[in-house]
């Protein structure tokens, strides 16, 4: 009697180990409604990204004499290329420092932290007009990167190729989540003029459609945490070596009954 309860106990627990590492369509689909179907949802729109200490700038002076030109431009920052290397990035570029300033030739040593691009455009064509008029100003963000962490099939640091990159496009170049990555905890971890921001939210709501945090930002960090059910994946988990193990106990415990 006692060894059949022993034998129901050993299929119990086997049973339940298996059904604990299944993971279910529910657990892995995207942007679920939660309520009946709200059709069209209007997003947040982004907020402009604002320059920080240690950002690395590309600025551009474009004027009617190229001599001038010249003068502001330097010749690495002439051949500069979107795909110039990180390492390469301090040749093309000005590091705003821990002031948040920059020094630009000719003009000194110019505010940019806090500000978006748009405005560091405006008020270098203004200081500008004192040596040339006319002039063109083009600003970018060279360290323009997404890290991505965690339950993600390549884990990395990926470039921020458009303006405009929402998280499951940002997701999309690391291959997505793998099926271990728990798409109801996610965290971000974004850097603003006043420090670590860390938000935490589900990729399974379509909410999130409407949240700030839809579209990433320079520098973000995207970390996505493993299921519990992580443990005990059918890939790795060693069932056979148990089950043959369990196997060969019950014959044994049966054999000297």
């Amino acid at each position: 009697m006692k060894s059949n309860r022993f034998t129901e106990l050993v299929i119990f627990s086997l049973i339940s180990i298996m059904l604990a590492s299944c993971v279910t369509r529910r657990k892995l689909t995207y942007l679920q409604f939660r309520g009946r179907d709200e059709g069209v949802i209007t997003t947040v729109t982004p907020s402009a990204y604002k320059v920080q200490p240690y950002d690395n700038l590309f600025i551009r002076v474009v004027t009617p004499d190229p001599q001038w030109s010249a003068m502001f431009n330097t010749m690495a920052a002439s051949a500069y290329s979107y795909s110039v290397s990180e390492q390469g990035a301090d040749l093309v570029s000005y590091t705003v420092d821990d002031n948040g300033e920059i020094l630009l030739p000719y003009a000194g040593k110019i505010m940019v932290a806090g500000k978006t691009l748009a405005t560091i455009t405006d008020e270098l064509e203004k200081i500008l007009t004192a040596y040339v008029a006319d002039a063109a100003v083009t600003v970018k963000v060279i360290n323009n990167y997404v890290s991505l962490l965690g339950e993600v099939q390549r884990p990395g640091r990926y470039p921020i190729y458009k303006e405009r990159m929402n998280i499951f496009q940002a997701l999309s170049m690391a291959g997505d989540l793998t099926d271990y990555g728990n798409r109801q905890k996610i965290q971000i971890i974004r850097q603003t003029p006043s420090g670590n921001l860390i938000k935490n939210f589900t990729l399974r709501d379509r909410s999130i459609m409407t949240s700030e945090f839809f579209y990433v930002m320079p520098n973000d960090v995207i970390y996505a945490e493993p299921m519990r059910g992580k443990f005990f994946n059918m890939a790795s988990f060693p069932y056979s070596v148990i089950l043959s193990s369990v196997t060969t106990f019950l014959l044994v415990l049966n054999y000297f009954k």
